[in-house]
């Protein structure tokens, strides 16, 4: 049986852009030693050289035991703990080349918040069809800016394990300084609120965009969480995870702060752009995008309601004017709240 509750003192991390550096300088600051991998040579070559990301989070300097490498083989053999932080569309190709340098001391988690394109399978199902059910995995989710993650102001999230050794461990690695970390043995209702908040960002977005005002916001907050709840229920995760920092507590994160590439997306799109165009100016990884395809597959499957996550799949692959979209929102029957 491998120890897992004790704390570690090294860690990968896999993924180099804001969140990516911004978890690997926390981790940094908790003085373990901390290993950051990008897939781009040459990127990680001028952040090692330079000290800071100069393409993310310029500014903010690297401490000594922050080292870079864009070597698969080094990051394993240089912890235990492997840290994935890379856009969901890329998470099955890194298990796969992670997986042949994996020994049985090894533990995986994220801090991804997406699901898997096309299939609209959960990571942690992805992470069990690649590298099988014996290796213990986790996550880390909740309200968090990259670039105030990055400055050290106080954060709070939660981690979720297979274990709660685990959840522990991973928990103790976070916690410092301003980073406050509570657990979770919900790893479901942890990844699925990360995931639909992040659509829900670009209802709230759009409907920003086109001008309607806070009202418009609120009830886009209170009904999107209402969809999330159906569908976490309806795929066994807690209720509570859902009402905790990574269900409503990113949900108002994203929904309400320009920092949100998810919300600054809606924000395009109400002021009449294309969603090409939108995230092509801005320039990073719109997980709920992508995710917003991925929730309507699970949405149906699961045959329950939800409209706002339904409306924005429309506008992003259908088409749909956005007015409209609201419109059709606004029009639909009269129905108990609860």
């Amino acid at each position: 049986m491998k120890q897992h509750h004790q704390h570690p003192n090294k860690i990968s991390v896999y993924g180099a852009g804001s969140w990516g550096t911004a978890l690997a300088l926390q981790l940094a600051r908790n003085n373990l030693d901390v290993l950051l991998w990008d897939y781009n040579p040459e990127h990680i070559a001028l952040y090692d050289k330079q000290r800071e990301n100069t393409h993310y989070l310029p500014g903010i300097p690297f401490p000594q035991n922050l080292k870079c490498t864009d070597s698969i083989k080094q990051m394993t053999e240089h912890a235990e703990d492997q840290l994935i932080v890379i856009p969901s569309h890329g998470f099955r190709t890194l298990l796969q080349q992670i997986k042949p340098f994996l020994a049985a001391r090894h533990n995986i988690f994220w801090a991804t918040k997406g699901l898997e394109v096309g299939t609209g399978k959960l990571l942690h199902e992805v992470l069990i069809e690649e590298l099988g059910d014996k290796i213990p995995y986790g996550l880390v989710s909740g309200p968090t800016f990259a670039l105030e993650v990055a400055k050290g102001l106080p954060s709070a999230m939660t981690a979720a394990a297979s274990t709660p050794e685990l959840a522990q461990r991973i928990a103790s690695a976070f916690q410092g300084g301003n980073y406050r970390v509570y657990t979770s043995n919900d790893v479901l209702g942890v990844e699925l609120g990360g995931a639909v908040k992040n659509v829900l960002a670009i209802a709230a977005g759009i409907s920003d965009g086109l001008g309607f005002g806070a009202n418009a916001r609120a009830a886009i907050i209170t009904r999107g969480l209402a969809e999330i709840i159906r569908l976490a229920e309806s795929m066994g995760a807690k209720n509570e995870t859902i009402m905790g920092l990574s269900g409503v507590g990113d949900l108002v994160l994203t929904c309400t702060d320009n920092q949100s590439r998810n919300r600054r997306l809606g924000l395009a799109l109400g002021e009449g752009k294309t969603p090409e165009a939108a995230i092509q100016e801005i320039g990073q990884a719109v997980e709920g995008a992508k995710s917003s395809s991925c929730i309507d597959m699970l949405a149906s499957r699961a045959n329950v309601e939800m409209p706002i996550c339904h409306a924005v799949y429309q506008v992003i692959y259908e088409k749909l004017p956005p007015k409209q979209a609201v419109k059709d929102l606004l029009s639909r029957q009269l129905k108990a709240e609860f």
